[in-house]
């Protein structure tokens, strides 16, 4: 399955903010639309951190602003930002695709990939300066996002889920050997649509069974950057009997799964052999699968969107993906 990187990286993915978050306090007054671009760099690197942007993402969107000040200083011009407008960026995005050249004069080429984050980079930044008014009007909101569609996601079919329920519902009540652990691993990933790494960060104080006919999942974050991806989650009611039975046998002291995350997908694709489904049942695909599920039962996209933890930015693409894949005979 090729990466679907917008919806499953930890973190490399920016969260949007309203005029208002962004513009208080530490929005610098002397920043206007006669500054230049060098000028803005640090105030928008300071912004991206404040907000709760990736390491990641800061590197690679200031990686992109710094080419665009480099495509001005082989122009020979410094522009102020007022200045920018979308016939320039248009120039500047041309020069990416066909006209850059290394020190060797060899035109260096930009995947497609780069080139749409560099156009999410550009939207991001001028969206940013217009949102404080530093600019009347964004001179990147015309500009064509021409982003490269990755192959559509794996998911399990309803039969596939039926019956990867199935094998690992025998496996809680099996007579000779009961394991409450693949099935409650399974229900989790089909309700919660985890993330492999949040899996693996559960505590066992983070679900709140105080209601055991309304069971809560905290999904947390220890890193301050990521608090915009914390959320809570509600589980069935069905959830409490596996539960108690996998506390029983397994005892976690802290993690709700003491072992590795090479145990669990071991598990998973156990599973998935055992109920004959020949994709497997990866914590990507069943991420995907209980996005669409949701979906399809009447979920509202911005439910949708908090119950995944993800931000705007990130949401468009990926909701797309998940209205295609929820289209009837899919």
């Amino acid at each position: 399955m090729s990466q679907q990187l917008d919806l499953f990286d930890d973190g490399s993915t920016p969260q949007q903010t309203t005029r208002s978050e962004s513009a208080v306090g530490e929005f610098p007054s002397e920043l206007t639309e006669e500054s230049t671009l060098s000028g803005a760099l640090g105030p928008y690197q300071m912004h991206m951190r404040s907000v709760g942007f990736s390491d990641n993402t800061v590197k690679a969107f200031m990686g992109d602003l710094r080419l665009l000040g480099r495509y001005f200083k082989l122009q020979d011009e410094n522009p102020q930002l007022g200045d920018i407008g979308t016939d320039t960026l248009n120039q500047f995005l041309y020069w990416l695709r066909f006209e850059r050249v290394n020190a060797n004069g060899e035109l260096v080429p930009c995947s497609p990939k780069s080139y749409a984050r560099r156009v999410t980079t550009l939207k991001a930044f001028f969206g940013w300066l217009t949102e404080n008014e530093i600019l009347d009007a964004d001179p990147a909101a015309a500009v064509i996002q021409e982003s490269v569609q990755a192959p559509l996601p794996r998911i399990l079919y309803d039969d596939e889920i039926d019956r990867l329920v199935r094998v690992t519902r025998d496996q809680l009540f099996s007579p000779t050997k009961p394991d409450a652990r693949p099935y409650l691993l399974v229900s989790l990933l089909l309700q919660a649509g985890l993330k492999k790494s949040e899996v693996m960060n559960i505590t066992v104080q983070d679900i709140d069974t105080s209601n055991p006919r309304e069971p809560v999942l905290y999904v947390r974050y220890t890193d301050p950057r990521q608090a915009h991806k914390e959320r809570k989650i509600a589980l069935g009611p069905g959830f409490m009997p596996v539960l108690n039975q996998y506390l029983r046998a397994y005892r976690p002291s802290e993690n709700l799964f003491e072992c590795t995350a090479r145990n669990l997908e071991y598990i998973l694709a156990d599973a998935a052999k055992a109920a004959d489904i020949p994709g497997g049942a990866s914590f990507e695909a069943l991420r995907w699968t209980s996005a669409v599920r949701s979906y399809r039962y009447g979920a509202s996209p911005e439910a949708l969107r908090e119950k995944l933890g993800l931000s705007p930015i990130t949401w468009r693409e990926t909701f797309e993906k998940i209205k295609k894949l929820a289209r009837p005979g899919l």
